[in-house]
């Protein structure tokens, strides 16, 4: 898990995973009804993988980092559009959001990077329930083993996803805007290059999909489609040769990496996500606003 999770090869996946997280109903009303996601969504994914990736790579500070991440979804509860109850900490929905989770880490390897054995399957399932453990929730809904995760995956994608509203606004990145480290690009510039740029990571998204998946939400995927995906991981996989090891991973796994190794003390501060990533004072006071007023109900 510490080879793959904070891979930058991760963010291929990024749409691919906020889709499936969202077509759970759950998380969808949760998303749509809680989150300002859709408002700066480059800022809370590239934020967010500081303290996520921190549940991996923070040592011993690890079970810290988790629990902060699980008390942030304390809150978020409600009944969605079609009448259920929801909850954030609801044990199935929360593991529906880290099962997505490891199956990026398997996606990194089996479409962009060398591929695993059926050992190294095993191992990487068994390193998520280890990973999963440190939150301190039910475990109640995680599968015994990688076979059982497969069926339990199936399900999920055959049975319980839906199209939500939030899952297919993540879909529709034709209005995506320019990411942090390009607030300097001029926006008409930004408009032309995001029409390529967006087609090319819808297409991909669609691509790794399950099937079952793009069959609830109305998605064709031909055999060429296939064979050119699977070009692009092979291009994906021998170009990132070339790039520096240091570099192939996210600051917060680096600084994991290097404690590790003895390169930093191992109390060392833990990398936090810069200021760009931030959300905007406004979002700040709104956000402020919405805990106080949710601190004085009951339960």
């Amino acid at each position: 898990m510490w080879r793959l999770f904070g891979d930058w090869r991760g963010l291929l996946l990024a749409p691919w995973a906020g889709v499936m997280q969202n077509m759970h109903p759950a998380v969808g009303a949760g998303v749509a009804e809680h989150s300002r996601f859709f408002e700066e969504r480059w800022q809370r994914l590239l934020r967010s993988l500081y303290a996520i990736g921190g549940v991996v790579y923070d040592g011993p500070r690890a079970v810290a980092t988790a629990r902060a991440v699980r008390d942030y979804h304390r809150g978020v509860a409600g009944v969605d559009a079609a009448g259920r109850r929801y909850h954030a900490l609801d044990p199935d929905t929360f593991y529906w959001a880290h099962a997505t989770f490891f199956m990026v880490a398997m996606l990194v390897a089996e479409r962009f990077g060398a591929g695993l054995t059926e050992a190294q399957r095993h191992q990487l399932y068994a390193e998520h329930v280890q990973w999963y453990r440190l939150y301190g929730v039910s475990m109640r809904p995680v599968p015994p083993d990688w076979p059982s995760f497969l069926a339990y995956w199936d399900r999920m994608c055959a049975e319980v996803l839906e199209p939500t509203p939030a899952a297919l606004a993540v879909l529709d990145m034709s209005q995506l805007d320019r990411p942090p480290a390009l607030s300097w690009l001029p926006m008409p510039l930004w408009r032309a290059a995001r029409v390529p740029f967006t087609a090319f990571f819808t297409w991909l998204t669609v691509g790794l999909f399950p099937p079952a998946v793009r069959r609830r939400l109305g998605r064709t995927w031909t055999r060429r489609d296939e064979w050119l995906l699977r070009l692009v991981g092979r291009a994906v996989h021998h170009g990132w040769r070339l790039v520096p090891p240091a570099r192939r991973y996210h600051p917060r796994a680096r600084a994991g990496w290097r404690r590790a190794w003895g390169q930093l003390p191992p109390d060392a501060p833990l990398v936090e996500s810069p200021a760009r990533n931030l959300p905007p004072p406004a979002a700040t006071a709104v956000a402020a606003g919405r805990a106080t007023a949710g601190s004085s109900r009951p339960g």
